[in-house]
């Protein structure tokens, strides 16, 4: 297998990897997300223990899985900056994954908690309900983390694939932009003022980026130019 081959796999590699962690992501959402917003959280988790840990498995795929893209793409983009490839295997690849995992753990904590404050069976026992309040409290906090994290792993590697034109431009620069969005997300929201619709463009992208690459793959003239 030539070098163009290897090139145009490993595009394919990436949009897969790039749905499935998406795809990941949601469901953990779907599985997790109207039990841990119940008023009454405390025991509904305990009462959809499977759901939680379903949802923190995903977590832990979604992690693994979106990890996996900016290492994929290492050998590709350090030909063209290997600074900014290797930050983006540092944010989009080692800080993003163990920040999921962070969230894997807190899902299995929290879970851990509620099954407790069931047993005890009285139910103004206030520390269980301080320790899961501290617990979501924490979820969302590494969410704000990952937020960031992942902008600026995002900015490097649409700055990469500009620089590359291994996709067209107009993608590159939905990117770059849609990360800056992105990341305004949880810098705002440090002060109060939430505003996650500002999440969509970069997820919309990514999906389209995604089906390109599975379909498209590289431009081929990016990728016999890095060949040569």
């Amino acid at each position: 297998m030539n070098s163009t081959d290897t090139a145009q796999n490993t595009a394919r590699y990436v949009g897969v990897l790039l749905i499935v962690g998406t795809v990941a992501g949601v469901l953990s959402y779907v599985f997790t997300g109207t039990i841990t917003g119940d008023p009454d959280y405390l025991v509904q988790v305990s009462l959809n223990e499977n759901k939680i840990i379903i949802g923190a498995l995903l977590v832990l795929i979604m992690g693994f899985f979106l990890a996996m893209v900016p290492v994929m793409m290492f050998p590709i983009f350090k030909n063209y900056n290997e600074t900014l490839a290797l930050g983006a295997v540092v944010f989009r690849g080692v800080l993003e994954a163990f920040s999921y995992i962070a969230v894997a753990i807190s899902l299995l904590l929290l879970l851990a908690v509620s099954q407790e404050y069931v047993k005890a069976g009285t139910p103004d026992v206030s520390c269980y309900r301080t320790l899961a309040s501290i617990i979501l409290i924490a979820i969302d906090r590494i969410g704000q983390i990952v937020g960031i994290v992942f902008s600026l792993g995002a900015l490097m590697i649409y700055s990469l694939f500009y620089q590359s034109k291994l996709i067209p431009q107009w993608l590159s620069i939905w990117g770059l932009a849609g990360a800056v969005f992105y990341l305004s997300v949880p810098l705002l929201s440090l002060f109060g003022l939430v505003l996650e619709f500002l999440y969509i463009p970069l997820a919309v992208q990514e999906m389209i980026l995604a089906i390109w690459l599975i379909v498209k793959g590289f431009n081929a003239p990016a990728v016999a130019s890095h060949s040569t």
